[in-house]
């Protein structure tokens, strides 16, 4: 019976162990390249991309990455691996992001591709799966794309997902579950979630308007009208100016030369503005017609809006005003849990040494200008005649002698 239970929990294990569809880390010097191919489908207009730990990091070995490194540039690079299909199973797919140029326009986002990717010509208009990742350009534009394919459209997410914008590593996390939800993490966090179908136009109106409705010619949604029993009094009209009766015609004006005289105007204060009668409810009043709806016949449940049967790439196709983006830790799952765990033993363990190393950077450069600009106005003070101020005295004591001597 032991062994039973034993054997049990063992297959339990297994059966609960995360599958990893594909980890890149970039730890293996330029072994990356035998897995990574660049697309050539720009000729002159394709950027490079490089492993570098970039300007500042938490640690020189686990932050290398694929960095951006050419200014005004189309990029795109992609990797294969076995492919899979994710019916019936969550699909996580994870990375990093670091803008450390502080980016002005460009993207930061990866794409999901079917096994069939041609990755020499990979481009904008390649067809892709899914489209997850941050995007910026100027002030406007600083989101997270969520973007699904579907039937052979590209459907956006309805909602606005804001993306970091700093300079540092960011962790990004779209799960995608079987129940057809989903959530989007940043730096592990939770930052938006829910349901696919209501997210994205997956598919048309669950219920359309009745094309057979009208609303009844005597439907009478005025909540209130004119009173029928009000009426305007007969003193109401007055007008809004009148003649100012204090003024008076001036004694030198000149009727055959300046014209015939008329007085100012003023506000007449009687003036009582436009009559209106007074509202009362109204007796016939029905409420707002509201449109009856009917079952959309166009309409049919998908309940795996989620699966793809062939995921078998992912790749980085951008374009970037500014280079400088680091991509890393790349992870392709079935669990959340195990990629929270890498995201936690990667961007966690580094991102505080990456700020503090930054921080110390900041430091000297500022200690650096101040010394410079001290320099420089030292070296300004130097070229100055010695006594100048001196001088300047003895001209002005100069001046004041000669006036007193005029004045004498």
């Amino acid at each position: 019976m032991k062994t039973f239970v034993l054997l049990l929990a063992l297959v339990g294990a297994a059966l609960c162990e995360p599958t990893v569809y594909f980890k890149e880390e970039f730890d293996d010097g330029d072994k990356w390249e035998e897995r990574w191919v660049e697309s050539t489908h720009k000729g002159a207009e394709q950027g490079k991309f490089v492993l570098t730990h970039g300007k500042f990091y938490g640690d020189a070995e686990k932050d290398k990455g694929l960095q951006t490194s050419q200014d005004a540039r189309f990029y795109g690079i992609s990797a294969k691996f076995p492919k899979f299909s994710n019916e019936g199973k969550t699909l996580v797919v994870q990375f990093t992001v670091k803008h450390e140029q502080n980016i002005d326009c460009g993207g930061g986002y990866a794409k999901v591709f079917s096994s069939d990717l041609d990755q020499k010509d990979m481009h904008g208009d390649s067809p892709y799966l899914l489209m997850f990742g941050p995007d910026i350009c100027g002030p406007g534009t600083k989101k997270v794309h969520v973007i699904f394919n579907y039937k052979g459209k590209n459907l956006l997410i309805k909602k606005d997902i804001r993306c970091k914008d700093d300079v540092y590593t960011h962790l990004y996390t779209l799960i995608v579950r079987p129940d057809n939800t989903y959530e989007v993490k940043i730096d592990n966090e939770k930052v938006e979630s829910g349901e696919l179908e209501a997210d994205w136009d997956f598919l048309p109106p669950k219920t359309i308007k009745d094309p057979d409705a009208k609303k009844p010619d005597d439907w009478d949604e005025r909540e209130k009208i004119d009173d029928p029993d009000d009426k305007k009094p007969e003193d109401w009209d007055k007008p809004e100016h009148i003649p100012d009766p204090e003024a008076k015609k001036p004694d030198d004006w000149d009727d055959e030369m300046d014209g015939e005289w008329e007085p100012p105007m003023i506000d007449n204060p009687d003036y009582k503005g436009e009559w209106k009668p007074k509202q009362i409810d109204n007796p016939d009043y029905k409420g707002k017609w509201v449109h009856p709806e009917i079952d959309n016949p166009e309409y049919s449940e998908d309940d795996k809006l989620y699966a793809y049967n062939d995921i078998g790439a992912l790749g980085f196709d951008l374009w970037q005003v500014k280079a400088g983006t680091i991509f890393d830790n790349v992870l392709i799952t079935d669990d959340a849990d195990f990629a929270k765990e890498v995201g936690d033993s990667t961007w966690g363990q580094t991102k505080d040494p990456e700020k503090k190393m930054k921080e110390e950077q900041d430091e000297e450069d500022r200690k650096k200008r101040e010394a410079e600009e001290k320099e420089r106005k030292e070296e300004e003070d130097a070229k100055k005649p010695e006594g100048g101020e001196d001088e300047d005295e003895d001209e002005g004591e100069g001046d004041e002698d000669e006036e007193v001597h005029d004045e004498l």
